[in-house]
């Protein structure tokens, strides 16, 4: 009974039990993205013009990025709570929403639309701020991976819904809008206890690698599996029975990675730490370079700042005090004349940073202003692929929007992949990866501003590809630079760039464009105009193509910024992971 309870105890607390619960809740955490599949229903039954479903889309933007409540509430409640208070905002936000749509409730002003937009979607950061923040915590040497995977999940939510509303097989696309509503905050109800930090720093093991393949296995299953999907349920008229079974697969590949807390907590291996016997000498740093000035100079930061990865799987605890140790035997020895410390005011790059230390450094604002525009062009491509898709005459808008969370999945799993392999085995700068993603958003917005036949199709994988690996790449470049003790702040700010950017190209531009074109066309058609009490359409490629255009001249300037990001950041990376990688070989 005793064995019994031990590996109860062991399993619920298990880092990968954590990690699977939390790809479980972003799997059906990005409402946001879904957007585009929801907007022409709104738009119809409300009689809204392009602008006002606009508005509504940076107010889902907004919704999905201010997350700075859910990180304060992160720091005074329980992990659970916190997520809790997201699926409330989540159902009573869509749940309003959807009363409204189907004449159950009146009609509000567009504000109070809003309003309920926003809330709605705020549920989204509560859960992705305690997914991620609980996960890099439990996995601190496999950010790139972890961040990558929960990200791409999260993309890859409206593909998923999408998919599970096609049961449903109802006409009434406002049946979506109740889905949105009740799905998520179910879900999260049922795993808020499982997702927590359990010092995973502890529970390293050799067979991590294998089981980070295998996560990674599943999500090309997945992906390819939903695309395939998709286009026979899109070429071909399925019966309810099949779509059934094509549903159910797709949740036998999410209950996968299940398998793997389930074997480590069975197996026999132990946990391991590299060099575990060396814990119990005294850390001996390597003194950092002096100046000819002065060669008894040491900065006391520096005591932190070169850590190796034995001293990383030390508790914090433990290492705290053996910090403090050797930072009296420094001020002690500048006491006796023996050397002379140097106090640095604040941190510098690679140790934690508070969000005001943050806000005043450049590298921060690169990082935002890059972000902004990148990600801010691609999510003004999702928001209005129900509008580009009909104006060039596709009858089925919810194709791309699968299609395009599929792409923003891979790019996210891929853009995490990718940039962990720069900056592990060559100490280069994650933002390069950044620099690669901008320039396939170029050409998926000149893709799909051109309406060639099929454009639709290569301008939304391509420019999904890219947007997915800004949610990789971005949070853990923050962490790399700014440290993990303030990092639910840090990403939280930074999210705020893509409703901003959302809120220029979408909000501003596109609409504007879009409406104008809209006039054009019903003023070159008077009897369509008299007759019509709709909204006004606009069709053809002239619709969001000089939009386009925009958006890729902007993704060519995030892309400088991010060069320049490169060339600050080379030194840091180098210290970071250059010295463990020069170490590493030479043991080898």
């Amino acid at each position: 009974m005793g064995m019994c309870n031990e590996k109860l105890v062991g399993f619920l607390n298990n880092r990968w039990l954590v990690f699977v619960a939390a790809i479980w809740v972003q799997s059906c955490a990005g409402i946001g993205y879904l957007f585009g599949s929801i907007s022409p229903v709104i738009k119809t039954n409300l009689s809204y013009s392009q602008r006002q479903i606009a508005r509504l889309g940076v107010a889902k933007d907004l919704g999905d990025s201010v997350g700075t409540l859910a990180g304060t509430l992160l720091e005074i409640l329980p992990f659970w709570a916190t997520m809790l208070v997201g699926a409330i905002s989540n159902f009573v936000g869509y749940g309003w929403i959807w009363l409204i749509v189907i004449g159950r409730a009146p009609v509000l002003p567009l504000w109070a639309m809003c309003v309920l937009v926003f809330v709605g979607t705020n549920g989204e950061t509560y859960f992705n701020t305690v997914s991620l923040v609980s996960c890099v915590q439990n996995f601190p040497k496999s950010r790139g991976p972890v961040v990558g995977i929960l990200k791409g999940f999260a993309g890859l939510s409206g593909a998923i819904l999408t998919q599970i509303y096609a049961i449903m097989h109802s006409p009434d696309s406002a049946d979506l809008i109740f889905m949105i509503a009740v799905g998520p905050a179910l879900v999260a109800i049922g795993l808020m206890f499982f997702i927590k930090p359990v010092a995973g720093h502890r529970q390293v093991r050799r067979s991590d690698t294998m089981s980070f393949t295998t996560v990674y296995g599943v999500c090309l299953l997945l992906a390819a599996y939903l695309m395939g999907v998709m286009l026979v349920e899109d070429l071909v008229t399925l019966s309810s029975t099949v779509i059934a079974i094509f549903t159910a697969v797709m949740f036998v590949i999410l209950l996968i990675p299940f398998l793997i807390p389930v074997a480590s907590t069975l197996s026999s291996e132990t946990t391991t730490y590299a060099g575990q016997e060396a814990l119990l000498q005294p850390l001996h740093r390597q003194e950092p370079a002096t100046s000819e000035a002065d060669g008894n100079e040491v900065i006391l930061s520096e005591v932190e700042d070169e850590k190796s990865e034995v001293e990383d799987s030390v508790p914090a605890s433990e290492r705290q005090k053996r910090i403090a140790q050797l930072q009296a035997k420094l001020l002690q020895a500048a006491a006796e004349g023996a050397v002379r410390v140097q106090r640095r005011k604040g941190p510098r790059r690679g140790e934690d940073f508070t969000l005001g230390q943050a806000l005043i450094k450049a590298d921060f604002w690169l990082i935002f202003l890059s972000h902004l525009l990148g990600s801010g062009t691609g999510l003004t491509v999702i928001d209005n692929l129900g509008q580009m898709s009909e104006s060039l005459g596709y009858d089925n808008t919810h194709i791309f929007v699968s299609l395009i969370s599929i792409w923003n999945f891979l790019g996210r799993v891929g853009g995490g992949y990718l940039s962990e392999i720069a900056v592990r085995d060559y100490a280069y700068p994650r933002p390069i990866a950044m620099v690669i993603a901008q320039i396939l958003m170029i050409f998926g917005h000149l893709f799909i501003g051109m309406g060639w036949p099929g454009a639709m199709y290569i301008g939304t994988l391509i420019t999904g590809l890219g947007y997915g690996a800004h949610w990789a790449i971005v949070p853990a470049t923050a962490s790399e630079l700014f440290g993990l003790k303030k990092f639910a702040a840090l990403y939280n700010f930074i999210t705020l760039s893509t409703p901003m950017g959302s809120l220029i190209f979408s909000g501003l531009i596109t609409s504007s464009i879009y409406d104008k074109e809209a006039e054009k066309q019903a003023l070159n058609h008077l009897s369509q105009l008299q007759s019509s009490a709709g909204p006004l359409k606009c069709v053809g490629t002239i619709c969001f193509s000089l939009t386009c255009i925009i958006m890729a001249v902007f993704c060519a300037i995030a892309g400088i910024l991010s060069l320049v990001l490169v060339h600050r950041t080379r030194g840091v990376y180098y210290n970071l992971y250059g010295k463990s990688r020069s170490s590493t070989l030479c043991v080898n």
